[in-house]
């Protein structure tokens, strides 16, 4: 069984996305408070992922590589370990990661499942903010 290596000098570290985005960490203890029901009218999006995650490393990947144009959305960035609290995985009814669940102002807006690519994924936060 091979161990997985520290990122070399110009290698991308896939966690640095949670700082890079400011993602805030939430689990089934917080949630409401951080996310729901927490005052502003930002777009918020909580990305559920989870540890040896093929899927959740392409969209941290591509986060990473294409940081200019995700940080143009705009969005309050949230990030959620769901096999860790698999309550919190629970009460979305996830049947994988990675997820990503949209908010404002306490409604939960819409759900995306899978990484469909950023195309996909900036489409559908446009049609969120057209709708606001």
């Amino acid at each position: 069984m091979s161990q997985a290596s520290e990122p070399q000098a110009g290698e991308f570290d896939p966690a640095e996305v949670f700082g890079l985005f400011a993602m805030r960490e939430v689990d089934s203890a917080n949630f409401d408070a951080a996310v729901v029901n927490a005052p502003g009218s930002d777009l918020r999006c909580v990305f559920f992922w989870g540890n040896d995650c093929y899927n959740c490393m392409l969209f941290k990947n591509t986060a990473l590589m294409l940081q200019d144009q995700i940080k143009a959305l705009g969005l309050a960035w949230f990030h959620a370990n769901v096999y860790q609290d698999e309550a919190l995985g629970r009460r979305f009814g996830l049947h994988g990661v990675p997820a990503f669940v949209f908010y404002r102002a306490g409604k939960r807006l819409g759900r995306i499942s899978g990484w469909p690519g950023l195309p996909q994924f900036s489409g559908a936060v446009a049609r969120l903010n057209a709708g606001a």
